[in-house]
């Protein structure tokens, strides 16, 4: 099972706090459908986790459930719409996007997939597993990762970035074993439903990685882009 592929200078594409607090702010609202108390809500005690994590304002996260919930003036409904296709060389990826006006969004998804090929639901799905995604780091330099996805729950791990390992889990596991994490040592950094590649891309060449990583880092500037999910190994090796 390839990792989940990260746009390369995904930090430096979304490093605007505005932008990293829309996301946010959009998860809140419509985590908050289904209740605006977070010990009651299991998806919005995850986003509400990640908000504060990001050091979102406290009156912005309660604007933001209050606008999901439908109290108050400011009320708003998105939808979470789901878009399919290629990057540039034949490499799958799936897009979520929270919007207020599903007609513009694939307005400018289609303009933005002009160097790739946007297609039918279920045209690329069929390649990826519906998973948890946990993000953690180890409380110590000795915590053991295998040990700590055992005993929380996890299904599998895979090695992440600066240190991190990321808990791969069964949709319905997601909110256990991001609490039972921390008791094994682990500090979560985020959490959320996602999507695994089956078959990674590799051996694409130096030039071909970066029409696909240009492709991905335009289609993250839509205001409406949520996440992307790439079926690209996340250290391709160049072909020969």
């Amino acid at each position: 099972m390839g990792a989940q592929w990260k746009v390369k200078h995904k930090a430096e594409a979304a490093n605007s706090r505005g932008k990293i607090f829309g996301k946010l702010a959009k998860e809140l609202t419509v985590a908050a459908r289904n209740g605006a108390d977070p010990d009651m809500n299991s998806h919005l005690r995850l986003v509400y986790e990640q908000a504060k994590k990001a050091s979102m304002p406290a009156d912005t996260i309660k604007r933001a459930i209050n606008k999901g919930a439908g109290i108050g003036t400011e009320a708003v409904q998105y939808t979470r719409v789901t878009y399919e296709g290629f990057a540039p060389h034949q490499v799958p990826l799936i897009v979520e996007c929270l919007t207020d006006n599903v007609n513009r969004t694939v307005a400018e998804i289609r303009v933005a997939f002009r160097k790739g090929q946007l297609g039918a639901s279920g045209s690329v799905a069929w390649d990826f597993n519906h998973v948890g995604l946990i993000e953690a780091k180890p409380d110590t330099p000795d915590g053991d990762p295998e040990m700590a996805a055992i005993e929380a729950g996890a299904q599998d791990l895979e090695k992440g970035e600066e240190g991190t390992t990321l808990f791969i889990t069964e949709t319905t596991d997601l909110d256990a074993v991001q609490k039972a994490l921390p008791e094994q040592g682990f500090t979560v950094l985020s959490a959320k439903l996602g999507y695994m590649a089956k078959n990674p891309v590799t051996g694409l060449t130096d030039e071909q990685m970066a029409e696909v990583e240009e492709f991905l880092a335009k289609l993250e500037e839509q205001d409406d882009v949520q996440d992307m999910f790439v079926a690209l190994a996340p250290e391709d090796e160049p072909a020969p």
